[in-house]
């Protein structure tokens, strides 16, 4: 199969027999990929969210109650909670690493999996892949960011960018890096309805791959694609909002080379991941 921008530069946009939906049905290239353009809300809104965002990777551990409170007595917002909580739990996705409310909300009637990395050490390249979802930030309006990682390495094997937090997407975003580099043994993922989802869950199953999940209030189960939102974040997105859709794209291809390939890592002992994931790799083989 092509790469992912080879097959978006082969839809066309006045195909006289096939819809765009057809095209990207055929080429497997997720609709909201072709249009990178920022969810709207109101400025207060994203002044607010813009805020939480940032102030989250400090705190993690915050809730929307406590965020609320913190927006209202120490930034002086006069806001109520219900606002808090919609932006916090529905449009950003976001959840305190403690017990309570989740942030990718959970659909009770999608069946869920256990979580297998409880005393398991992960010595090997493709052993493990979490994957996650964050709300970014941009200088008019928000998109979302997914990744998937491999645990060992620190490798990132594969990332997109979308409007809408969608299933199929985080699917297509999976079978993109399986495709890339091999299967993994196992991929971590939290409970969010995303990842429960028939369409997620069988990209997985059909691929001989197991599917563990976080425990119920227990975001740092996946810590370590926690830190990578931090880094990008910090590293690129703070300090360079991106002013739209594509330049968000142009953004994080440029930080995830740079994350891949030159960023030493002091959780791998400052090695760099690519060289960490492809050198255990040929020892390997």
């Amino acid at each position: 199969m092509k790469p992912l921008k080879e097959r978006r530069q082969m839809i066309s946009k006045g195909h006289s027999k096939l819809s765009i939906s057809k095209q990207c049905n055929l080429l497997s290239v997720h609709r909201s990929g072709l249009y990178y353009k920022p969810k709207s809300e109101s400025s207060l809104n994203l002044e607010l969210m813009r805020l939480m965002d940032e102030h989250y990777t400090h705190y993690c551990f915050k809730g929307a109650k406590r965020m609320h409170t913190w927006l209202t007595m120490d930034k002086g917002f006069n806001v109520n909670h219900k606002r808090i909580e919609r932006l916090y739990y529905d449009v950003m996705g976001l959840r305190a690493v403690m017990p309570g409310r989740q942030t990718s909300k959970r659909n009770k009637a999608h069946k869920t999996y256990p979580y297998l990395l409880r005393n398991l050490k992960v010595e090997n390249p493709n052993q493990v892949w979490a994957t996650d979802i964050t709300y970014i930030p941009m200088q008019k309006g928000f998109m979302y960011l997914t990744a998937i990682i491999d645990l060992h390495s620190r490798y990132v094997l594969n990332w997109s960018v979308s409007n809408t937090m969608d299933a199929q997407w985080c699917a297509d975003t999976l079978q993109q890096a399986i495709t890339l580099h091999g299967k993994p043994e196992i991929v971590n993922t939290d409970q969010g309805s995303q990842y429960t989802s028939e369409v997620f869950a069988s990209t997985v199953l059909s691929n001989d791959i197991k599917l563990s999940m976080d425990g119920k209030g227990r975001a740092i189960d996946n810590v370590f694609i926690e830190r990578l939102w931090r880094s990008v974040k910090y590293e690129s997105i703070y300090l360079n909002p991106p002013c739209s859709g594509v330049d968000l794209f142009k953004q994080c291809k440029w930080y995830f080379n740079y994350y891949n390939n030159e960023r030493r890592h002091q959780g791998i002992k400052n090695q760099i991941p690519f060289k960490r994931y492809l050198i255990k790799q040929l020892k390997a083989a």
